[in-house]
């Protein structure tokens, strides 16, 4: 539990943050995982991953960890979508590039294929995908494609007898350096839809460079990547995969995982600025006794917990199948905007100490403008509410 400061073992009001009692709301044996897994997350991966972040290098031990805590399977073990939301808000809490590994690796990686995956291609790749022993890369995005993809990916795909060859370029591919495999979404040069090929990173003239001196996500291994006449085998066309539709649905699911993100970041700033506030003394008396700490520290706790009320509301209706693209962005756009600015004042808080990442909050500070523009930016996710709420689209 955590203490008060200097030491003195003063037991701290609502330890974990939750005015709410939202862990309340988890049937009793998954809130037991639930903080099982908060304090694996607490104790072996939040300290560890600062100086990986500092160097822009992957944990792997940490990987394998993670995967013991059944982390790589959260998509097909049966766990609730918000058991799967609160981890993953416990999981960018403690880190949010692992939070982001985890989160693609089970949304996008292990759910396209359990979904779209032929029978072949589950029983090779998903094994070893759910025990983290094996790591997919999500490659949509391309060198000038992001928020316009779904009309301008260039990336080809030609069928030659019993191959397929794949020409193109992507960008920003999480884990494109370390994956096993990646998930390349090209256009068929026959029938113009964009499908989705399991390319192994093996392959002849596969080629994947590690995007380096990021601002955030620096745990995370992105990537440029590039095939030139890669050919693969017919079998690893993944058979539900033929239309950019498909393609969308994954990205709406995708989405509203980040909101979860966006409130574990939250909470993470919340408990470091609370513990700085605690044990810093200036003038005379601890920062936590000044009126204008105590409102920021109102703020960031406010903020989260708005966050994290909307993920539960999302949670519900995505367990009813009601979700649409329109409320994924809301939740996107709503929760990323308020940790950008929870973070914000996190900072300001920590005053000179708040720009080192030795005190963890200037990674944070970092971290938190990315969750702000991947996973669709803030100005294309408000578009697409605008665009529901008035019947009119303001795309270019």
């Amino acid at each position: 539990m955590p203490v008060g400061p200097e030491g003195r073992g003063e037991a701290l009001p609502f330890p974990d943050a939750d005015l709410m009692y939202v862990a309340d709301l988890l049937a009793a044996p998954e809130r037991e995982r639930y903080l099982r897994v908060r304090k694996f997350l607490q104790d072996h991966v939040r300290g560890p991953s600062i100086p990986y972040w500092n160097r822009e290098e992957f944990p792997f031990g940490l990987l394998a960890e993670m995967g013991g805590y059944g982390l790589g399977a959260l998509q097909v073990d049966g766990s609730s979508i918000l058991l799967k939301g609160l981890l993953y808000v416990e999981l960018a809490r403690a880190d949010v590039s692992l939070s982001a590994l985890t989160g693609i690796h089970n949304e996008l990686i292990v759910g396209t294929i359990k979904e779209l995956g032929s029978e072949e291609q589950k029983l090779r790749w998903l094994p070893g995908l759910e025990a983290f022993t094996s790591l997919g890369a999500f490659a949509l995005t391309e060198p000038d494609h992001g928020s316009d993809i779904s009309g301008g990916l260039e990336t080809s795909a030609r069928l030659d007898g019993a191959e397929w060859v794949l020409n193109g370029a992507k960008r920003w591919i999480g884990a494109g350096t370390i994956a096993d495999f990646a998930l390349v979404w090209a256009r068929d040069v026959e029938d113009r839809q964009v499908k989705a090929f399991l390319v192994e990173t093996d392959r002849p003239r596969y080629k994947a460079a590690k995007i380096c001196n990021k601002i955030g996500l620096r745990i995370m291994q992105n990537a440029d990547i590039t095939l030139q006449d890669v050919r693969i085998p017919a079998a690893n066309l993944l058979p539900g995969a033929t239309s950019f539709t498909k393609a969308n649905d994954l990205l709406r699911d995708s989405r509203a995982w980040v909101g979860w993100q966006a409130a574990g970041i939250q909470l993470a700033a919340f408990d470091i600025a609370r513990a700085y506030s605690l044990a810093r003394r200036q003038f005379g008396k601890e920062l936590a006794q000044f009126q204008l700490v105590q409102q920021q520290l109102a703020d960031i706790l406010g903020n989260a917990t708005a966050s994290l009320a909307l993920m539960v509301q999302l949670a519900r209706i995505q367990e009813e199948g009601k979700l649409e693209m329109a409320q994924a962005a809301l939740a996107k756009a709503t929760t990323t905007r308020l940790a950008r600015a929870s973070v914000a004042m996190g900072r300001s808080l920590l005053g000179g100490n708040g720009i080192s990442a030795d005190f963890e909050m200037g990674k944070l500070f970092g971290d938190a403008e990315i969750l702000y523009t991947y996973e669709g930016s803030y100005e294309i996710n408000s578009l697409i509410v605008g665009r529901a709420v008035t019947g009119k689209s303001a795309f270019a």
